[in-house]
């Protein structure tokens, strides 16, 4: 973890915890997400069935991750009132947490274990799938990208929790 994140960490002790509200996998390029119950997330990888699984290993963008509180700017910044969330090309739409406060932090949905890397900025397709105006609307609001630090199994409904450096790394140790 970085120096910003550990700075960051003293003040999540008491974030509240998030819902994984739709898992989304993205077969190959261009192509349209593949809406899921549940998937394995698998460490250093990517998700089950999403084609950043035969990508690089050890990327910091396996995963993407967007939040209800998110698109609901972007829909506002765009003048509309509903933006599916299959559209954006996320992986994972979570809602009540901070999303922002999750960069550079461990948390856990379901069985398996993530750090939120950098902002998931977006890109130029946005302007086509939004329509005019539609990369700026989301400039800010665009997620995050993570990477998987333990396998396992996440599901629709799942909690999203924080996890401080402390206890990651009491999971590590208890490992071994």
């Amino acid at each position: 973890m970085n120096a910003q994140g550990r700075l960051i960490s003293r003040f999540l002790e008491d974030l509240p915890a998030g819902k994984l509200e739709w898992i989304g996998l993205r077969p190959a390029r261009k192509v349209a997400m593949v809406s899921v119950e549940k998937t394995i997330a698998i460490a250093d990888r990517g998700l089950q069935g999403d084609r950043r699984l035969e990508g690089s290993k050890g990327s910091a963008r396996q995963v993407s991750i967007i939040s209800v509180e998110f698109i609901r700017a972007i829909a506002d910044n765009l003048g509309v009132a509903h933006i599916p969330v299959d559209i954006l090309r996320r992986n994972l739409l979570v809602s009540g947490i901070n999303l922002n406060a999750l960069r550079h932090q461990y948390f856990q949905i379901g069985s398996a274990v993530f750090q939120a890397t950098a902002q998931c900025h977006p890109c130029s397709r946005m302007e086509t799938a939004l329509g005019k105006g539609g990369l700026v609307a989301m400039l800010g609001y665009g997620g995050l990208c993570a990477k998987i630090l333990e396998s396992g199994e996440i599901s629709c409904g799942d909690e999203v929790v924080y996890l401080p450096p402390s206890q990651y790394q009491e999971r590590q140790l208890s490992l071994y």
